[in-house]
């Protein structure tokens, strides 16, 4: 399930969603053992740079440097490449405002506090979506609904 794109009129005004995306559709993009995830997530992360504007959170760069390397064993400088490259990405700090609000977010809704971390950081942003195979698809939280991108055939 892809946000649209919304076209104004007769010229090319269009909206762009801001899309959160997950730590594990970054390391499914690297992963070379699981290879229809692989391009899947890879194909994902190309439409989502094309089409809307990607937001992740300094969590999700520290989660993939960690599972990437040690998980994946991912040469580290590749890794360290990839992430030089989120620097096009907008990033959300996870500061105590933020981990306060995941707080309440864990609390109120039942998710774990990572989870809920990623929840915040989404809104935090004015994110519409949020991208992940972790969360539960179709739920909203805080005016952000999740959505799970590896479900459909097709994007």
């Amino acid at each position: 399930m892809f946000p649209q794109l919304v076209l104004v009129g007769v010229g090319k005004n269009s909206t762009v969603s801001k899309v959160f995306v997950d730590t594990n559709i970054f390391v499914y993009s690297i992963d070379q053992k699981e290879s229809e995830k692989r391009d899947k997530a890879r194909a994902i992360l190309k439409r989502l740079v094309e089409v809307h504007q990607p937001v992740i959170s300094t969590q999700v760069v520290k989660e993939f440097y960690v599972v990437a390397s040690t998980k994946l064993k991912a040469d580290t400088f590749v890794v360290k490449n990839i992430i030089h490259n989120f620097r096009n990405f907008e990033i959300v700090n996870n500061d105590i405002e933020l981990i306060e609000q995941a707080i309440d977010i864990s609390t109120l809704s039942r998710l774990s506090f990572w989870d809920s971390l990623i929840v915040a950081a989404a809104e935090k942003a004015n994110c519409e979506f949020v991208f992940s195979e972790d969360l539960n698809p179709g739920q909203t939280y805080r005016g952000v609904m999740l959505v799970n991108p590896f479900a459909k055939e097709d994007i």
